[in-house]
């Protein structure tokens, strides 16, 4: 048995190794592949205040645009998004871009109009990547919005990790019908759904739902104590659905580093989780919905109000490691 859990380990170790690697080897052939002005734009130190400016709604950015990339440079920054985020999540990403368009459609924006605009993604690399240095990067544009922390090519922070959608659901054209956030709505609606209705009346903080999530776009995400059920309060059956959740969340990062932030979740107590939910208990056009998850060291939320309710925002916070974390940014002023 030693044996055995001893090769698992080995194997969960190499896996980590290569994906780091993978990640270090994207983002030298991003930065090889600017010009020198390009990489004025997109490189800056690691200790940056930059680094904490975390937004996702329009609006002016630093970095580099997506729009200034040519082809080979356009791969090369999605290489990047590939090897820190799982197939599925980075798939998400380019559709959320591609809504952009479907904005601009449908609020009849003209081509001089850069409002929306899925050139608009920026990267931004923070600090020099190596085998042996503290670094990071960025992603961000309207609905998208990750922040990357690495020390000693291991992957440390994927956090804050936002993704929305805009239409939430696609009314009309092509792409009519079309919900690149579905599993979110679907499996909160899920969640929701499978407690009893002790647990549920718990859960429901207010029947309306706020309008944004809770913690917005602070550098540090702050809620007070827990609320709602908690997951000591659940049956076997509603924890079951309740991890399921988070581990959607958590999974739209690279394998390894998903299994880390389940062992972090694990680790401070699964029964300091709980679940709250505002708004809607049933999916309803043009009513709004709200749910969180709380524990000890994450905070996932999900708002769908805005736009009559046809507008999702969905977050990731990690307590603990957040932009690195205060630990990481403490080790590179020591070290610089």
């Amino acid at each position: 048995m030693k044996r055995i859990i001893g090769a698992v380990c080995c194997v969960f170790f190499l896996a980590q190794q290569l994906v780091a690697q993978e990640i270090l080897t994207s983002a030298d052939n991003f930065i090889r592949s600017l010009s020198a002005e390009q990489k004025t734009a997109a490189l800056y130190p690691f200790d940056t205040e930059e680094r904490y400016n975390f937004q996702y709604v329009p609006r002016e950015r630093k970095g580099l645009p997506i729009g200034d990339l040519n082809a080979v440079q356009r791969k090369a920054a999605m290489d990047l998004v590939r090897t820190c985020l799982s197939e599925q999540a980075a798939r998400k990403v380019e559709d959320i871009i591609s809504l952009e368009y479907v904005l601009k459609a449908i609020e009849h924006r003209g081509d001089e109009d850069h409002y929306r605009d899925a050139r608009k993604y920026y990267f931004t690399i923070f600090g020099l990547p190596g085998e042996h240095t503290v670094w990071g990067w960025r992603i961000e544009g309207h609905h998208v919005a990750f922040n990357f922390s690495v020390k000693d090519k291991k992957l440390l922070s994927g956090t804050p990790g936002f993704l929305g959608a805009n239409p939430a659901v696609i009314k009309e054209g092509p792409e009519k019908g079309k919900q690149v956030l579905k599993d979110e709505t679907d499996m909160g609606f899920a969640m929701i759904g499978s407690l009893s209705p002790a647990n549920r009346q718990k859960a429901i903080l207010s029947v309306t739902a706020p309008n944004e999530i809770i913690t917005t776009n602070t550098r540090k995400a702050i809620l007070e104590h827990p609320a709602g059920v908690s997951y000591a309060q659940m049956s076997d059956r509603e924890k079951q659905q309740l991890l399921q959740l988070i581990s959607l969340y958590v999974h739209r990062f690279t394998k390894s580093f998903a299994e880390d932030m389940l062992k972090d979740i694990q680790a401070a107590g699964l029964e300091n989780l709980s679940f709250a939910w505002a708004g809607t208990t049933e999916p309803a056009e043009g009513k709004a919905n709200y749910y969180l998850v709380h524990g000890p060291t994450i905070i996932i939320e999900y708002d769908n109000s805005q736009n009559n309710a046809n507008h999702v925002h969905t977050v990731v916070r990690d307590l603990k490691h957040d932009f690195g974390g205060d630990a990481l940014l403490e080790h590179y002023r020591t070290a610089h």
